[in-house]
């Protein structure tokens, strides 16, 4: 085995992931093109015929520049020779290469005209054509943010190429579809569908169509975190294109089965699919993407002596590909994996000056293929090698093109970062107002890719953690540098709620949460702390109703504040010392709470609403001890992800009913929870309820449930896991998994109106992902997508008695008058504090409200 130590490695994710959806592009082979038959073919005819042919060659080459002159040529001279079809052809592909380049207002153009001519013929008679032109228009239409309408176009599309008997065009309709479907926001359904596919590719014979359309397949599938279905099903592919010897099938089928398996954290499988795709690769292209990926998997998981050997292979086959749209990212990606990689030194692997060349000739082929975005990113990477020698003056030049190109393109991915990257040249300088200028645009930039849903190539690497996350925190520094005016604490405290929101949109991969009114007005009993942990401080941000923003710092390095942080997590266990935990409890009290005690900020406060950064979403708040009395003694504790996600309405007591489900029997591997049966029974005795327990408590029993009842609170008492991927944040129900999104998507399940929505979702018996630093994301994902304005859950499983208990004990408090959310959980947790044996932490700590408190 050449990896021996499976660790958990945070792998790049591209942008592409944040914002795209995989889209089945068809471009008909030559011989289904509607070309007029004629007798006597002359040069004015066969011209265009040319021009059309070598588009689509340039297309499948990535050559997409020169690929839109062609058919810009082909549209013209077709529409000189009166031949209306295949005018229409070349616009519906001009569109497509126009896309690919963001060229949205040049691409719904051709589009448009490509639809107005075929408007003068019989459907029937154009059925391929209108279905090619379809599918161009919705895979527009969905890139520009009208998923809806993207659904409709390729319902259309679909039904245009059964009635021209292609079934391939057909399949991949279906799956935009469901494609269209997830981006807006329906998972079961867009499930449902694929399945739907999956039988019809089964039911077909063994083919190339069958190949491609299973591979499609597996490709929505991986997009929508069901990693494991799409291997079997990109297996199912592999064996059918060996079996029909389809050889140009096998390395992209394989490079995909590499992928899937990275994601699976199965680096051994990985390299082996990765090792096949190259010995089968019948083009260079895709030799090159295997060993690319290989040489990324060797540097991800710190295996440079595999790596080095592979790159002079590499570098040597950049140089000798001729420029196109593909060999130049390749080029690009070939540099940014190098500069990415913290595992080890770029120089000794390739030299530093071979890579700046190459980045050097990727700039001059870029001018002249006219590729304006790869010379943007290819003058970025090169920026960062010389900055990493040191040469800041050149590094400088070449950053500011960089981003001055990306600004005349309106490309807001490279804007991102070339603008973070002059801003840290500045910041290097010493120049702290230019610096937060730049840095600012490169949030801006940031924040505008979510609703854009731009095309941004796959193989730019654009991780989250390392290429977006610290956009934020580094101009949150320079805001919060010695005394910040209040409009700097202003602009801190906005980032901070932008950075929540960026990061459950990477959770989700979608651009998926849409922020409702500023909150932190409404409440004049509750003040908000913003706690952020920098380099070398800690900072909290205090917000009032009516009162203008305050801070306290306190000096300590970012490792001593983390190490605590993870001390007290540990000592929280029974076992421990009960007087470690008071400790570190305290040192953690004496760094967000105190100081601000000590200004007597927290005059007429009832509740403390924390918008958590980092480690410290992993420790329960409520269990800060002052050397006397826990947080929660004092005042009523709640979570958010940001204020700027939620929506305010006070609960209506009066009106309290419950859908109560739970499994308290062992299911599917998990162990029994047997107090489960009395907790439903206790909350059922508390406020009118409707019951699913075990057998009953299927996913569709809960669908059905939810959206046939009016119940204003959904409590379910069964195992789950939260954590920081996707496919690895789920709920237990008695036929299976159920993942994340499908779970959102089912407690939507009322329809659009507010009134409606859920008021409280209570998961009692869950837990967070073992060794995951960042597993309550998978929480707070949950809390904001469910739609529910207010989630209790735990943050580690607690004894089921404990639950029951503490679940019943709430919902006794809740049904008083006045009372709100917040106050109910802490008088449960007070009550087992003061009353009951389960007085330590642990026991009732674990139980956090996230969302609206009121």
């Amino acid at each position: 085995m050449i990896f021996q130590i499976k660790q958990r490695r945070w792998l790049y994710i591209s942008l592409s992931i944040l914002s795209l959806c995989l889209l089945v592009i068809i471009i008909p082979a030559r011989a289904s093109l509607q070309v007029p038959t004629t007798s006597t073919l002359n040069v004015s005819i066969s011209q265009p015929n040319n021009w059309l042919e070598q588009g689509r060659n340039l297309y499948q080459s990535g050559r997409f520049t020169e690929a839109v002159t062609a058919w810009q040529t082909a549209a013209q001279q077709y529409h000189t020779q009166g031949d209306r079809l295949n005018e229409a052809l070349s616009l519906s592909y001009l569109s497509l290469a126009q896309q690919e380049l963001n060229q949205w207002q040049a691409g719904q153009q051709s589009i448009e005209q490509s639809l107005k001519l075929l408007q003068t013929g019989k459907p029937s008679a154009d059925a391929i054509l209108w279905a090619q032109a379809l599918n161009t228009q919705a895979s527009l239409q969905l890139h520009t943010g009208k998923a809806e309408t993207a659904l409709e176009s390729w319902q259309q599309a679909e039904k245009f190429y059964e009635q021209a008997g292609d079934k391939m065009g057909s399949l991949g309709s279906q799956i935009n579809q469901a494609q269209a479907l997830q981006t807006l926001g329906f998972y079961r359904r867009s499930k449902q569908q694929l399945e739907v596919l999956t039988q019809k590719l089964q039911g077909m014979p063994d083919n190339e169509i069958k190949v491609s359309g299973l591979r499609s397949l597996a490709l929505a599938l991986e997009m929508i975190g069901d990693s494991g279905n799409s291997q079997q099903i990109l297996e199912q592919s592999l064996a059918i294109a060996s079996k029909i010897a389809a050889k140009p099938q096998l390395s992209s089928i394989l490079i995909s089965l590499g992928q899937t398996a990275v994601d699976l954290q199965d680096p051994n499988a990985a390299f082996d699919y990765f090792e096949q795709a190259q010995l089968l690769a019948t083009n260079p292209g895709d030799q090159l993407q295997a060993r690319l990926a290989q040489f990324k998997l060797f540097l991800d998981y710190d295996k440079p002596e595999l790596a080095t050997p592979l790159a002079p292979q590499l570098l040597q086959q950049l140089r000798e590909l001729p420029p196109s749209h593909i060999s130049l990212y390749a080029a690009i990606n070939f540099v940014g994996i190098l500069t990415l990689n913290r595992q080890s030194n770029p120089d000794q692997i390739v030299p530093l000056k071979d890579l700046a060349q190459l980045m050097a000739v990727t700039v001059k082929s870029a001018q002249q293929i006219k590729d304006a975005q790869s010379e943007a990113y290819a003058l970025h990477q090169w920026a960062k090698l010389y900055r990493r020698t040191q040469q800041i003056s050149e590094a400088q030049e070449l950053a500011q093109k960089s981003l001055d190109i990306a600004r005349q393109l309106q490309a807001n991915d490279i804007i991102a970062q070339s603008a973070w990257q002059v801003g840290q040249l500045y910041k290097q300088q010493g120049d702290r107002s230019k610096a937060i200028t730049v840095y600012t645009e490169a949030v801006n930039a940031l924040k505008a890719l979510r609703g854009d849903l731009v095309a941004i190539n796959p193989d730019i690497q654009f991780s989250f953690r390392s290429s977006v996350e610290p956009v934020y925190r580094e101009l949150v520094d320079l805001l919060l540098e010695n005394q910040p005016s209040q409009a700097e604490l202003i602009q801190a405290r906005e980032l901070i709620e932008a950075l929540q929101i960026a990061e459950l949109d990477n959770f989700f991969r979608e651009a998926c949460l849409d922020r409702t009114q500023q909150i932190d007005q409404v409440d004049p009993t509750a003040t908000i702390l913003y706690p952020i942990i920098l380099p070398d401080r800690f900072t909290v941000i205090l917000s009032k109703a009516g009162q203008p923003l305050r801070s306290y710092v306190t000096h300590k390095s970012q490792a001593e504040i983390e190490q605590t942080l993870d001390n007290f997590l540990t000592a929280l266990n029974p076992v421990s010392d009960s007087k470690d935990r008071d400790r570190f409890s305290q040192q953690i009290y004496n760094w967000l709470i105190r100081p601000a005690e000590a200004d007597q900020a927290f005059i007429d406060t009832k509740t403390l609403v924390f918008v958590l950064d980092g480690r410290l979403r992993n420790i329960p708040i409520a269990a800060l001890y002052d050397g006397k009395q826990y947080l929660i003694e004092k005042y009523a504790v709640a979570l958010s992800p940001g204020l700027q996600l939620m929506a305010t309405r006070s609960l209506n007591q009066n009106h309290l009913s419950a859908i109560v489900g739970g499994i308290s029997e062992a299911r599917a591997g998990f162990s029994a929870l047997p107090a489960v049966e009395s907790e439903i029974k206790q909350i059922s005795k508390a406020i009118p309820s409707s019951e699913l327990l075990n057998q009953q408590f299927t996913s569709q029993a809960l669908a059905e449930r939810v959206k046939s009842s009016s119940a204003s609170i959904v409590h379910l008492a069964t195992h789950g896991q939260f954590s920081s991927r996707l496919e690895d944040t789920f709920l237990l129900t008695w036929d299976g998994q159920m993942n994340v999104k499908e779970l959102s998507e089912l407690l939507k399940n009322r329809g659009s109106d507010p009134s409606k929505a859920i008021e409280l979702l209570v998961l009692s018996a869950c837990d967070t992902a073992a060794g995951d630093d960042r597993a309550v994301l998978g929480l707070a994902g949950l809390a904001v997508k469910s739609g529910a304005r207010s989630t209790i859950a735990t943050l580690w499983p607690v004894k089921d008695q404990v639950a029951a208990i503490l679940m019943t004990r709430f919902y006794n408090q809740l049904r008083q008058p006045k009372i709100t959310k917040a106050e109910a959980l802490r008088q449960a947790q007070i009550s087992l504090i003061r009353q009951t044996d389960f007085h330590d932490p642990f026991f009732w700590s674990g139980f956090v409200l996230i969302g609206n408190w009121i």
